[in-house]
């Protein structure tokens, strides 16, 4: 009886933890990405829209990874603009709306930390307990955690294609308390740097790197097996 509950228990554990680490995973590769970055900047033909050169659009992109990764509770951009240095390319509702955003970023790196302790203590437990199969069933529950994280993401695929504005929008109403999100790329270098078709090839990177990760996963037992059998 008890071994059931257990079991159930852990599974329960790793359908949730493989797809929280993946996606969080994943979000923190994108967003600490260059090539990322650079990439929206050609695509959208950023140097051209804003005015910045792509020499200090990269800068720029790096002072808000570095941002993401620091102690410091306020943003800023300094760069060379037409010539003449900028202190902070952001004003005050930019830098008060990438605070939220910062305070966004810290939780999805506990998500990926907590979520990485908890299915490495799942399967210590799983591992040393006599009266389970140990590491044969860890990776049955790996692989039951990548299906359904395959799963998942492909039914939020499908909701971005059909609507990603609506999708965007319902993403920052329940993210975020105030309307500081609400920018306009005629006078806010932050929205004019990053479009929401940049938020859409980043939900596409993701989307791609978590099923690789979800499909790697739902895969390995099979994998394994075959490896230990030959």
């Amino acid at each position: 009886m008890y071994t059931r509950i257990f079991n159930i228990i852990l599974q329960a554990l790793f359908i949730i933890c493989v797809p929280l680490l993946l996606i969080t995973t994943n979000v923190r590769i994108v967003l600490n990405s260059a090539t990322i970055y650079d990439y929206g900047f050609s695509k959208y033909k950023i140097e051209k829209y804003t005015g910045i050169e792509l020499e200090q659009l990269q800068i720029a992109g790096q002072q808000i990874r570095d941002y993401f990764n620091n102690d410091l509770d306020r943003i800023t951009i300094n760069i060379s603009l037409h010539g003449d240095n900028v202190p902070n390319l952001f004003n005050e509702r930019e830098i008060l709306h990438m605070y939220d955003v910062k305070q966004l970023v810290k939780m999805v790196y506990v998500g990926q930390l907590c979520s990485a302790i908890l299915l490495l203590m799942g399967c210590v437990c799983m591992i040393f307990n006599p009266s389970t199969n140990g590491w044969i069933l860890a990776l049955k529950y790996l692989g039951r955690g990548g299906v359904f994280t395959f799963s998942l993401v492909i039914a939020i695929s499908i909701l971005a294609i059909i609507g990603f504005d609506r999708l965007f929008l319902f993403f920052h109403l329940v993210s975020f308390s105030n309307d500081l999100w609400v920018l306009d790329p005629r006078h806010d270098y932050l929205i004019a740097m990053f479009p929401q078709g940049f938020f859409f090839d980043c939900t596409v990177a993701i989307a791609c790197l978590t099923l690789l990760g979800g499909g790697i996963f739902s895969l390995l037992p099979r994998v394994i097996r075959l490896a230990w059998k030959k």
